[in-house]
């Protein structure tokens, strides 16, 4: 899993697959992290189910995950902080 570590936030890669029959994590897509979300690609529906659920994964505040690349498309680049690159690994594993 790709994982940057800067200043003070950690940055995941995640394949998002939206339309799916529940929201979770899927596992590893190469060194992405693959999630699959029941909401559609629309009005930025998707993306704030996959903020939602890192943040709950993760558990840190809502505000504390944001998707900062990839906005309309699959491949996106999310922020997390409150979090160490090794712990994100951990809960990522338990989930």
């Amino acid at each position: 899993m790709k994982i940057e570590e800067k200043d003070g936030a950690v940055f995941l890669q995640v394949k998002v697959v939206p339309n799916s029959s529940r929201t979770q994590i899927a596992g590893m897509l190469g060194e992405a992290l693959k999630i699959k979300v029941a909401q559609p690609p629309e009005e930025g529906k998707a993306n704030r189910a996959v903020e939602e659920l890192l943040a709950e994964v993760m558990g840190v505040a809502k505000g504390n995950v944001s998707v900062v690349a990839g906005m309309t498309r699959p491949q996106k680049v999310v922020r997390i902080v409150g979090v160490s690159g090794d712990e994100i690994r951990r809960l990522i594993g338990a989930a």
